[in-house]
């Protein structure tokens, strides 16, 4: 792959070869990070933001040659980005801003931002003749990863909290995975898969390990800048856990920058559960991510749900870097963030998704944010991802349905004084 220069670990600085390392740099272990490091120049020789005017490939590979993967690689069948960027005057006129976009992943094949990521994870698999892919995941990348093998007939093992919602660990079974729920949290979860690839050779999709993955989240920032016609947003605002879509995003903007696409980066602003806010909380204090202790992570929110975040470097340096925050909000602020969204939008989004948008009123109150920027509210998952959160949400903000008897006496002591249509 002639666009790749090296794999450069984030601890150390030294750099491998594509073909002489997969995941980790050894010298530092499981936290020993590796970021993919790319030949601009020739990159730019492949590909243009004139080209793209031209192509009708509304996926992600159309930025395949920006992408860690071979040109010629097969790829799933599954149509994998290029979600919708909605401009969303109503919700910026209630927060007094001049301009919001709402980009909806929650419209991705498995329904969350995590199928970018999958996606990447199945091409490299297959070019390695991986026989089994294996992932931890809350739910999210578990399914995205689940939908994009069963697209390809690639086996794949994953391991869920058994605390996951029913309904991603549904479409983990409706799609044939082989599924290990593990008696304790996410970062179990993650320990034990990263043991189980390591002793029988599975490919390894972890994000945070896999340094792949951000390859296939930073997707979501091409879109971003395209969509509004490489004029990069003042602020983009993402939900946080272990750190891959934040990352990835930097990642993303990072790219685009050194091709010329766009004249500066966003703010990036991380929004955490009060819960699981290690991130947050090393940003605030200036604390060292190697060396801080994991949290027991617990919130509502499960899919940023992550005691030691994984891909924690990256995630860190995608805030400190573009002159961000990070944000830490109540398990409540993110509930009551799900309805408020949806009836300013017509967005649903599941808890870890709605935070985003509950940062941004919370940066708004804070004033960290000015009435003359132009902001980006990234949703990463479907509210049907977790439909027992919605109902918790709508359930305070105190919102019911009327149950009554079927004859219109009953509708009618409902209805009155909603008015009538003349």
């Amino acid at each position: 792959m002639g666009n790749i220069l090296s794999l450069k670990c984030l601890v150390c600085g030294k750099q491998y070869r594509p073909d002489e390392i997969d995941y980790v740099c050894p010298d530092h272990g499981d936290d020993g990070v590796l970021d993919v490091q790319y030949d601009y120049d020739f990159i730019g020789r492949q590909i243009s933001r004139e080209n793209l005017l031209h192509t009708d490939n509304l996926t992600i590979w159309r930025y395949k040659p920006m992408l860690p993967i071979r040109p010629n690689a097969m790829v799933p069948p599954l149509a994998v980005g290029w979600t919708p960027l909605y401009a969303a005057p109503r919700l910026a006129s209630a927060l007094g801003l001049k301009t919001v976009w709402v980009k909806d992943d929650g419209l991705q094949p498995t329904a969350s931002f995590k199928d970018r990521a999958s996606a990447v994870a199945v091409v490299k698999a297959m070019e390695k003749g991986a026989g089994i892919i294996t992932t931890a995941s809350t739910g999210n990348a578990a399914a995205a990863l689940s939908g994009l093998c069963a697209s390809v007939g690639q086996a794949n093992v994953i391991f869920v909290p058994e605390t996951a919602p029913q309904a991603k660990i549904a479409q983990l079974l409706v799609f044939g995975s082989r599924v290990i729920l593990v008696k304790g949290s996410y970062d179990d979860a993650f320990a034990l898969c990263l043991k189980a690839a390591k002793i029988y050779g599975w490919y390894n999709r972890n994000s945070g390990y896999n340094p792949y993955m951000t390859e296939g989240k930073k997707t979501a920032a091409y879109e971003i800048c395209e969509q509004l016609a490489w004029k990069a947003p003042d602020r983009i605002f993402v939900s946080v856990g272990d750190g891959c879509i934040i990352g990835g995003l930097h990642k993303g903007l990072k790219d685009l920058l050194a091709l010329g696409w766009i004249d500066k980066i966003p703010k990036l602003m991380g929004v955490q559960a009060a819960g699981s806010s290690f991130l947050y909380t090393a940003w605030k204090n200036g604390e060292d991510i190697l060396t801080k202790p994991p949290i027991a992570a617990q919130t509502l929110a499960d899919s940023i749900s992550a005691g030691l975040p994984s891909d924690r470097i990256k995630a860190l340096a995608a805030v400190t870097e573009t002159g961000g925050a990070y944000i830490s909000l109540s398990d409540d602020d993110i509930l009551a963030a799900i309805p408020a969204l949806a009836r300013r939008t017509g967005v649903f989004a599941e808890p870890a998704g709605a935070a985003a948008y509950a940062g941004l009123v919370n940066a708004v109150n804070r004033r960290l944010v000015s009435g003359d920027e132009e902001i980006v509210v990234l949703n990463t998952g479907n509210g049907l991802k977790d439909v027992a959160g919605a109902m918790q949400a709508v359930d305070l903000v105190d919102t019911r349905p009327f149950r009554i008897q079927p004859d219109f006496a009953d509708l009618e002591k409902v209805v009155t004084g909603w008015g009538k249509n003349k």
